[in-house]
C-alpha cells in the first residue's frame, strides 16, 4: 500500500475487529478512525524499511496532516475521519505525536541494547494509541492512563514475539541485545531463525515480561472505568491467548505465523457482551 493511501479498517480476523464490535456505532467509528490513522503511519516504516529518507518524508506529510486535523483542514480521507473523532471526543494531540515519534524510531533504530531502551519505543507505538482512545471509551479515572500505558507495553511485547520473522526480514531486532548476549544467542542466529536452547531461554524471558505487564495492567484497571474499558480488556484477553499459543508452540514463529483463531476471538467478545467480563 502506498504510504499516503487510505488505511485499512480492522479486518474481520483482527482482535481490534472483535473488541470494537462491543461499542456503540459512534464510538466504534471513532476508534476505527484512530486505528486507521495508526495503521497508515505504521505502514510507512514497514514499507520503507531500507529507505529512511523516503519514510521520513512520508512521516512529515502525516505530521502535517495531524496538524491540519487540529486546525480543521485535513486533506487525506484517513485524516478527515480522524478529525471527526477528535472533534467529537476531544482526543488529545500528544499521544498521536508520540505515535509518529515511535514510527520515526523504526526508520533510524534497528537495535535496542536494554529493555529500558526498548520500553519508550513500546510506549510510543502502542501505549500512545491506548491513551488516544481513552476519551472515546469515555474514561474519567486518572488511573486509566496508567492502565493504558501498561497494557500497551504488554501488547507490543507480544507483537514483538509474534513478528520476529517479519521484523528480522526488515533488518530489525526488538529483543534487547544485552539479553541476547546474556543467553549466548547471536544476532546472526536470530536473523537466520535458529532455534536452540539459548533461543528458548531468551524467548521465555520475553514471554514472562509480557505476562508481567498484562498482570500489572489488570491490577491497574480502575473499578470506576471497568465497564468503559471492556473492549480494551477483550483485546488484552485475546493477546494473552496469543502469548500462550506462542509459548505452547515453543516460540517456533519462524516456521509459521501464530494467531488466535477467529472463533476463539469471537468467543472472548461474546462472553464480554453477555456477561460483561472476559
Amino acid at each position: 500500500m502506498d504510504a499516503l493511501s487510505p488505511a485499512r479498517a480492522p479486518s474481520a480476523g483482527s482482535s481490534f475487529h472483535y473488541s470494537f464490535g462491543l461499542l456503540p456505532a459512534e464510538r466504534r467509528r471513532a476508534l476505527e478512525a484512530v486505528y486507521a490513522f495508526s495503521r497508515a503511519i505504521d505502514d510507512v516504516a514497514d514499507e520503507q524499511p531500507r529507505d529512511a529518507e523516503r519514510g521520513a518524508h512520508a512521516l512529515r506529510l502525516y505530521r502535517d496532516e495531524l496538524a491540519r486535523c487540529y486546525a480543521g483542514t485535513p486533506a487525506l480521507p484517513v485524516a478527515r475521519d480522524l478529525r471527526d473523532a477528535i472533534v467529537r471526543f476531544g482526543i488529545p494531540r500528544r499521544p498521536l505525536e508520540d505515535l509518529l515519534d515511535g514510527v520515526e524510531m523504526d526508520l533510524r533504530v534497528t537495535r535496542y541494547d536494554t529493555f529500558e531502551d526498548l520500553r519508550p519505543y513500546c510506549q510510543r507505538v502502542a501505549s500512545a494509541v491506548g491513551l488516544a482512545c481513552l476519551p472515546i471509551f469515555g474514561c474519567r479515572h486518572p488511573q486509566s492512563r496508567d492502565y493504558a500505558v501498561t497494557l500497551g507495553i504488554a501488547l507490543q511485547l507480544t507483537n514483538i514475539l509474534r513478528d520476529l520473522k517479519s521484523d528480522a526480514a526488515r533488518g530489525r531486532i526488538y529483543i534487547p541485545m544485552e539479553e541476547m548476549r546474556r543467553f549466548g544467542y547471536a544476532e546472526a542466529e536470530l536473523l537466520r531463525g535458529e532455534l536452540n536452547d539459548a533461543y528458548l531461554g531468551l524467548m521465555r524471558l520475553q514471554a514472562d515480561r509480557a505476562r508481567s505487564y498484562f498482570d500489572a495492567a489488570r491490577a491497574l484497571l480502575p473499578e470506576a472505568d471497568r465497564p468503559r474499558l471492556l473492549a480494551a480488556e477483550v483485546m488484552a484477553a485475546i493477546y494473552r491467548r496469543l502469548l500462550r499459543r506462542i509459548e505452547a508452540a515453543r516460540f517456533r514463529v519462524f516456521e509459521r505465523r501464530i494467531a488466535v483463531p477467529r472463533l476463539a476471538q469471537f468467543g472472548v467478545a461474546l462472553r464480554a457482551r453477555v456477561l460483561g467480563q472476559v
